[in-house]
C-alpha cells in the first residue's frame, strides 16, 4: 500500500466507469481498478487495498457476491456497493451476506465517494490498531498467567517446608504447647497455601480445554473429606449420601475443584459454639446430570452479599481467612462444564450450594 495515499480497488464491468473512476481520483488515491471478479482478486492478493468498491449489476457476479466471496480471505478491507437502481433487496443483502460499509447509488457524487473512501479508511486503520492492541494485550496476559503459575508453584516448596516443621513442632509440644505465635504462624501458613493452590487452580481452569473421562462421585468425595477433615482439624460430621448406579462422564477435575472450594467454605465457616459442625453432601447422578447439593450449619450469608459472592475476591465476612477468589472458580468451573449453581443461605443457619452438572455420556 502506498504510504502518501490510500490504495482503492473498482470493480464494475463497463470500462468507460472504470476510466471516469481513474480519472476522477487519481490524483487523491492510488486507483486500481477490475473488469471481473478474477481480475479483482489477483490485485487483493497482489496489493494490501483498504477500500474495495463495486458495482451491483454485473453479467457474471453481483457486487454483492463478490464482497461475500472475499470476506475470509480480506475480512479487513472496507467494502463500498455502488448500484445504479434501488432494490431494498440488494441492500439487505449487502448488509447481511456482503458486510458492507457503505451503500452508495449511481450516478456516483464525488465528494461523496471521498468522504466515504475517507472515513472507510479511519475505520480500516482504527481496526488495524484494535487488532494490534488486542494481540499485545492477550500476549501480556498470557505472560502475566505463566508468572503467576509458575510464581505460585516455587512459592509452594518453602511452604511446605514451614508446614512440615510446624508439624513437627505440634508433635513434639502436643500441639504447640503453650506458644502463643506457632499457632498464628500455623493459621497463616495454611491461609497462604490455600491462596497459592486457588491461583493454581484458577489457571489450569482457565487454559485448560474441558476434558471428557469417567468420574467416580464416591471416591471423589472420600478423598476430598480424608484431605480437608485432616487439613482442618475440626471435628466435622460429615453426612454423605450419593446415589451413582450409571456412568458418568464430565471435567474430573473441574468438578474436584467445584466440591473442594464448596466443602471448604463448610468446613470454615461453621459456628464455633454450635453443638455439632455438620455438613451434608448428596449427589443424585442421573442419565442427563448430576445434581449435588451441599449444606451447612454455619455462619451463613447476609442477603445482601449473596448475589456478589461469585464476585473474584468478595468475601462475605471477616470472621474467617478465606482468599475471596475460591467460588470465583467455582463459578467459572462451571461455566466451563455448561454448570448451573444456585445459592441460599440464612445468617446463624447455614448455606446450601446447588449445583447441575451435564452428563457428557
Amino acid at each position: 500500500m502506498s504510504k502518501n495515499r490510500i490504495d482503492v480497488l473498482f470493480l464494475d464491468d463497463e470500462e468507460n466507469n472504470l476510466i471516469s473512476f481513474k480519472s476522477a481520483f487519481r490524483r487523491d488515491y492510488r486507483v486500481h481498478v477490475a473488469l471481473t471478479a478474477r481480475e479483482a482478486r489477483e490485485i487483493l492478493d497482489q496489493t494490501e487495498i483498504p477500500i474495495v468498491i463495486s458495482d451491483q449489476r454485473m453479467p457474471d457476479t453481483t457486487g454483492v457476491e463478490f464482497f461475500q466471496s472475499i470476506i475470509d480471505t480480506y475480512p479487513d478491507c472496507i467494502r463500498i456497493l455502488l448500484t445504479g437502481y434501488t432494490d431494498i433487496k440488494a441492500v439487505v443483502d449487502a448488509i447481511n451476506k456482503g458486510h458492507v460499509y457503505r451503500y452508495l447509488t449511481k450516478p456516483w457524487d464525488e465528494q461523496e465517494i471521498r468522504i466515504a473512501i475517507e472515513n472507510g479508511f479511519s475505520y480500516y486503520n482504527a481496526k488495524k490498531e484494535l487488532r494490534e492492541k488486542n494481540r499485545k494485550l492477550q500476549k501480556t496476559n498470557d505472560e502475566l498467567n505463566r508468572f503467576v503459575y509458575s510464581a505460585s508453584h516455587d512459592l509452594r516448596a518453602p511452604l511446605t517446608s514451614i508446614m512440615g516443621v510446624l508439624n513437627l513442632a505440634r508433635l513434639e509440644v502436643g500441639d504447640f504447647g503453650d506458644d502463643p505465635y506457632l499457632p498464628l504462624i500455623d493459621r497463616s501458613v495454611k491461609r497462604l497455601d490455600e491462596f497459592i493452590q486457588n491461583i493454581i487452580d484458577y489457571y489450569q481452569n482457565i487454559r485448560s480445554d474441558t476434558i471428557r473421562n469417567e468420574v467416580d462421585f464416591n471416591t471423589v468425595v472420600k478423598g476430598i473429606i480424608e484431605d480437608l477433615g485432616m487439613l482442618s482439624g475440626k471435628n466435622i460430621d460429615f453426612r454423605v449420601n450419593i446415589s451413582q448406579s450409571g456412568s458418568f462422564l464430565g471435567d474430573s477435575f473441574r468438578i474436584k475443584t467445584v466440591l473442594v472450594n464448596i466443602i471448604s467454605n463448610a468446613i470454615k465457616y461453621q459456628r464455633p459454639e454450635a453443638d455439632s459442625q455438620v455438613v451434608s453432601i448428596d449427589i443424585d447422578v442421573l442419565a442427563d446430570k448430576a445434581m449435588i447439593r451441599i449444606s451447612d450449619n454455619g455462619i451463613g450469608i447476609e442477603a445482601e452479599y449473596v448475589d456478589k459472592i461469585f464476585d473474584m475476591f468478595f468475601r462475605a465476612t471477616q470472621k474467617n481467612s478465606g482468599s475471596g477468589i475460591g467460588l470465583f472458580i467455582v463459578k467459572e468451573a462451571l461455566d466451563k462444564m455448561g454448570g448451573q449453581i444456585d445459592v441460599k443461605s440464612a445468617v446463624g443457619e447455614g448455606t446450601t450450594f446447588s449445583i447441575e452438572i451435564p452428563n457428557q455420556v
